[in-house]
């Protein structure tokens, strides 16, 4: 919960994005920023915590997450960005909602709670 972790009240908001796609989720969650913090550091603590994961990828900056990088898959794609004038944190975020959805979470979460890598079984491209 980002109000442990900030050990302040944190309040977000949730726009999904509703577009003529074969299938995938594309998210923008925003957030009042409490401190003056700059693109790079936020950047540098997405890029640190993510670093070891297998699915969820922070892309390069001037990059847009897109659905059709996920197509059939199990990962997620993000990408930060600050809006100056509103002091607003902004998260875009992509996934293939029939891999990285319910099925995908619950095989990787099983995979975590048996001891198995945690993408065993994941790491093959769906089809339609």
């Amino acid at each position: 919960c980002l109000s442990s972790i900030s050990e302040q009240d944190v309040r977000i908001s949730f726009s999904p994005i509703l577009a003529p796609m074969p299938r995938g989720i594309l998210a923008t969650v925003t957030t009042k920023l409490i401190d003056n913090l700059n693109i790079e550091d936020l950047r540098n603590k997405y890029e640190d915590f993510y670093r070891n994961s297998r699915f969820v990828k922070v892309l390069p900056v001037g990059s847009m997450p897109m659905t059709a990088s996920v197509f059939g898959s199990n990962s997620a794609h993000i990408q930060i960005a600050i809006d100056d004038h509103t002091n607003r944190l902004i998260v875009s975020s992509v996934i293939d909602n029939l891999g990285k959805g319910a099925a995908g979470q619950a095989i990787q979460n099983a995979n975590i709670i048996c001891g198995f890598p945690e993408d065993f079984g994941l790491d093959q491209i769906g089809i339609r």
